[in-house]
């Protein structure tokens, strides 16, 4: 099995979700001693946001004029090779102003690919390419935002990224540790509920 492991909290060695991501992965090895592992950290290597030059040089590759597209290209072809060869790709999730990281965003964007893992079927319907893979999200973020909660609405992260996944053929599982900022006591129970979710993963 190979796993890509990839995280994007900016809080370093202080993130939870960081935490939860190598716990998970860890988890999986437990089962699999001889899993490859591939590590990618947003935060400190981050991906370009996509751009206007970028999308018109990867339409017509022949055409480049900016001389940092082809860089740019090469990185996310990388980052995309990456998605299509692990089987099992583990995320840690932050959560900042009810969505992903934007780091995160940018590399969603790098493996949404038509033609790569996703298509268009006759009828215009999308069809996924990649369902064979497993995603595991680990997610955390600092107050409440589950079901019937006052939040709900405002939670834009795992909801993003089920539907980001599904678009290209994914369920993904997803891990959540919440509360963390509205004190000590939810904070603790928040992970320990996370680890637990982390402890039940199937090999």
């Amino acid at each position: 099995m190979s796993i890509l492991h990839i995280d994007s909290s900016i809080l370093g060695e202080g993130s939870v979700s960081r935490k939860l991501s190598a716990a998970a992965v860890a988890k999986l090895r437990e089962a699999a001693p001889t899993t490859t592992v591939v590590y990618r950290d947003l935060a400190s290597s981050p991906l370009s946001h996509l751009s206007r030059s970028h999308l018109a040089a990867a339409q017509a590759p022949g055409e480049v004029r900016d001389p940092e597209v082809p860089s740019d290209l090469t990185e996310g072809f990388a980052a995309l090779e990456e998605f299509l060869a692990a089987d099992t790709i583990v995320i840690g999730v932050a959560v900042y102003n009810f969505t992903i990281p934007s780091q995160l965003k940018a590399w969603i964007d790098r493996i949404l690919i038509a033609g790569k893992t996703f298509k268009y079927g006759a009828d215009g319907r999308p069809e996924g390419l990649v369902g064979d893979k497993r995603v595991i999200l680990t997610v955390a973020r600092g107050g409440f935002y589950g079901p019937g909660s006052p939040a709900e609405s405002f939670e834009h992260a795992a909801t993003y990224l089920r539907a980001a996944f599904g678009f290209v053929g994914i369920a993904p599982e997803v891990i959540i540790a919440e509360g963390l900022a509205v004190g000590p006591d939810h904070r603790e129970a928040g992970i320990a509920l996370a680890q637990q979710g982390i402890a039940a993963l199937a090999a």
